[in-house]
This record gives structure tokens, C-alpha cells and sequence, in this order.
């Protein structure tokens, strides 16, 4: 039976200073001011029409994660309204973990404060890399020293935490570059790193014109070696990507991956909400441009989806797997309203090909599936 999990809001802003060849996400370069003010009233509308259709008055509010495109962008002001707003249509939660997204070309001190004010309590800095002509390649607008000197600010302006976003397998990255890249990140002490290679997707520049990037067995090295830097640094490693000091992991991205709800508001956001009295899963995405999500009286959604149960294994599983964590059936069985029985025989053929492993009441992915996740989601297709 299917039991609502914790609801998070996930905001999307969509504008960046120029567009990053390696980005697929829904982001457009400024060619005007931001329109703040304009949004922020257009934000709360959406929020509003998806609490009505959803019914989610007596939900409690989980977590909320701005992000983008480059949140940075706008003003403390901007950012304080849109959050007093938002909180003012849930109950009160204390120590909710409350994120922005921020490149380090667009901050100062005085905005962090701003932030870390206006209620943000932990802040994601975009720093991708700290070699200057990494940063060139990758598009960043920003050097070295300031992305030090962010993480610097960010310690001290007043959020709870902070984390940092740092690619490896970057265009004629070796594997001493790498693990430079990633000391350097270490020796600013954020309380949490997203670290994660560099992907060639559809629909970027990169894709059209791909860059020379480093061949499997360097790309393997660095993960292995970086892996063993991070944990004697004392990180946790609790997902593919992401590791952090005790008790500092991402609330926000572990409910996400959990198969946890969130409402997405915004341009392009996307949304997933379990409704207990119809006993379904529905995933929403919001209409992408900003020109069109800014236009009065236009209709939010784009696209709603109701998931079919036999869609629902693969799904539990595209996020569950990815956390170190393991998880119980009764969570399965909870998250998706599946009987456990239906993939039991799935989960004992990952066993088998060891890329899973049951341990008391839990499975959870091996070293080797991790090494193997697409081979190993097949599986549950």
C-alpha cells in the first residue's frame, strides 16, 4: 500500500550569466535584467495551483532546494521574499534544510549574508574545477581564486553547511590533476562535496564538438584514488556522487533518492507527488521557457503523468540504487504500493551476478554494482 513519503519543493531558476558547453539543464543565458519580481509572483502562483491539485495542505514540507541555472543570480531581497512566501503555506518546520545553488562569479560577502538572512541555511557552490585552464574549457566565468575565496564566505556568512560541485575526467585532465583538483577542495573544509565526472550529453556543445577526455582505466584510477582521499579526509561517501562529514548529508537530494515526493516549481521543473486516497504516482513537468512560464494566465504544467505499476520497479530502483544506504521491501513496498514479492526474484538475480547483497533485512548495491549500475537497473526494465 502506498504511503506518502517526505515532501521537498524544488525551485528552479533558470537564468545564467552565459550557457556552459557540458550543461543540459534548462538554463538561458541573460540577455536583459531578470525579471524578479515578475517570477518570484509567478513561483507562488504555481506553488499555489499544485497545493490545490494535489491537496497538499496538511502536507509537512521536507526540504527546499533552489537551484538552476544560477540562483546566485538574483538578489538577497528577491530570495527573502520568495521564501517567506513559501513557508507561509506550510506548517512550521524547524531546521529545515533550506539550499541555494551559487556560482562563484556572481557572489560577494555582503550577498551570502544576504542569503543566510533571508533563511537559506546551506549553500551549493558551482566550482567545477580550480585549474584555470579547466575552468576556460569548461565555459566557467570564474577563476580560481574566486571560487576560493567563495567557499571561504561561505564558511563564514552564516548558513548551517556548504557544499562544493567538482567535476573529474575533464579535457586533458590526468590523474594527478584530479587529485590536485580535489585537495584543494578538501583544504577548504565544506561540510559536504559533490564529486562527480564530467558526462558528454545530447543537446550540448560538447556533444556537437566533444573534447578530448581521459580513457577508461584513467577515469577508473581517479575514481579509486579520489574514493581513498575523500574517506581518509574524513568524508562519508552516502550516494554515487556525494560524500560528506557526519550527519551533513544532503537532506534534500537523500529524500530524492529515497523515491521521496517533491513539488517542482519553475521553468522546466520537475515534480513527483504519491496521492494515498487514488493510490498513485504523479510526475509534473513545468513549462521550460521563460518567456512562456512568465506569460499571465498560461497554464503551469506542461506535462502530468500518472506512472503505471509496472513502470514502478525501475523507477524505485533509478533512484534507490544510488544511495550506499540499502533498503528494506516494506520501504518498496511503501514507495511504489508494489507487493515486495514482484521484484524478489529481480533483487536474487542481482545477488547472483553480484551486484547486490542482502545484509539482515536490507539490499543494498556492492562495490562491483556500483561499478555496474546501468547493468545493473536492466535488471528491474
Amino acid at each position: 500500500m502506498l504511503i506518502s513519503p517526505p515532501l521537498s519543493l524544488y525551485i528552479h531558476i533558470p537564468w545564467c550569466v552565459q550557457k556552459c558547453p557540458y550543461c543540459d539543464f534548462n538554463s538561458h543565458a541573460l540577455k536583459h535584467d531578470i525579471p524578479e519580481q515578475r517570477y518570484v509572483s509567478q513561483l507562488i502562483k504555481d506553488l499555489d495551483t499544485d497545493i490545490a491539485r494535489f491537496k497538499l495542505n496538511n502536507r509537512a514540507l521536507h526540504s527546499i532546494f533552489i537551484g538552476g541555472g544560477t540562483p546566485s543570480l538574483f538578489s538577497a531581497e528577491a530570495i527573502h521574499s520568495l521564501l517567506s512566501q513559501v513557508l507561509q503555506r506550510f506548517d512550521d518546520a524547524p531546521n529545515l534544510e533550506i539550499t541555494l545553488e551559487a556560482n562563484p562569479g556572481t557572489v560577494e560577502a555582503d550577498k551570502f549574508i544576504g542569503f543566510a538572512q533571508a533563511g537559506v541555511s546551506r549553500l551549493s557552490i558551482g566550482v567545477q574545477s580550480f585549474a584555470s585552464d579547466k575552468l576556460i574549457k569548461l565555459g566557467r566565468i570564474h577563476d580560481s581564486e574566486q571560487a576560493k575565496t567563495a567557499a571561504k564566505l561561505a564558511k563564514s556568512c552564516g548558513v548551517n553547511s556548504f557544499n562544493l560541485d567538482l567535476m573529474h575526467g575533464l579535457p586533458q585532465q590526468n590523474l594527478a590533476h584530479a587529485l590536485d583538483d580535489l585537495q584543494t577542495a578538501i583544504s577548504l573544509q565544506p561540510d559536504h562535496l559533490s564529486w562527480y565526472q564530467l558526462t558528454i550529453e545530447p543537446n550540448t556543445a560538447f556533444y556537437s564538438k566533444p573534447p578530448t577526455l581521459p580513457d577508461d582505466d584513467e577515469l577508473w584510477e581517479i575514481q579509486q584514488q579520489g574514493v581513498a582521499l575523500l574517506q581518509s579526509a574524513g568524508y562519508q561517501q552516502y550516494e554515487i556522487s556525494a560524500y560528506s562529514k557526519p550527519k551533513l548529508q544532503c537532506q534534500h537530494n537523500i529524500n530524492y533518492w529515497q523515491f521521496g515526493d517533491y513539488l517542482g516549481i519553475g521553468c522546466g521543473a520537475h515534480g513527483k507527488i504519491t496521492d494515498e486516497l487514488s493510490q498513485t504516482i504523479t510526475r509534473t513537468v513545468k513549462v521550460k521557457h521563460p518567456k512562456g512560464y512568465l506569460t499571465e494566465h498560461r497554464p503551469f504544467i506542461d506535462q502530468l503523468t500518472e506512472l503505471a505499476s509496472a513502470d514502478l520497479p525501475f523507477e524505485f530502483m533509478m533512484n534507490q540504487l544510488r544511495l550506499t544506504q540499502g533498503f528494506s521491501l516494506t520501504s518498496f513496498e511503501q514507495r511504489t504500493g508494489l507487493n515486495a514479492a514482484s521484484i524478489l526474484p529481480l533483487l536474487t538475480q542481482a545477488e547472483q551476478k553480484q551486484l547486490m547483497i542482502k545484509q539482515v533485512n536490507l539490499w543494498q548495491v556492492t562495490p562491483h554494482g556500483h561499478r555496474y549500475l546501468n547493468d545493473l537497473l536492466a535488471l528491474f526494465l
